[in-house]
């Protein structure tokens, strides 16, 4: 990497490449990938291991959906609090479940 430095670039949605930076892309992928200690090629068996692991993961990070019924001046405030609304209310009943006196509040 002698004398190489890093430059980022913003690229906007629908903007295309000009031809220098398509002729950087070509140069790049033609150049060998290259290992060291610090890094080294993962096994077929990292790689499997890896996959369950991430299997795992998602599936606990799967949130199932729930439909309720709310009022429609509270869906009005939600949608008006935050553009994603039912990310906004999932949070919000996250929330609200881990607090003891809202809980007894609301039975």
């Amino acid at each position: 990497m002698e004398n190489e430095k890093i430059v980022r670039k913003i690229v906007h949605a629908g903007q295309q490449p000009t031809e220098a930076q398509i002729k950087e892309i070509e140069l790049a992928a033609a150049k060998p990938i290259v290992t060291d200690e610090d890094a080294p090629e993962l096994t077929p068996e990292q790689y499997a291991e890896m996959s369950v692991i991430a299997r795992r993961r998602h599936v606990r990070e799967v949130k199932p959906t729930v439909a309720l019924r709310i009022s429609p001046e509270t869906l009005e405030k939600a949608r008006a609090a935050s553009d994603g609304y039912t990310g906004f209310l999932g949070r919000l009943l996250d929330n609200a479940i881990n607090d003891p006196q809202m809980v007894a509040r609301s039975l």
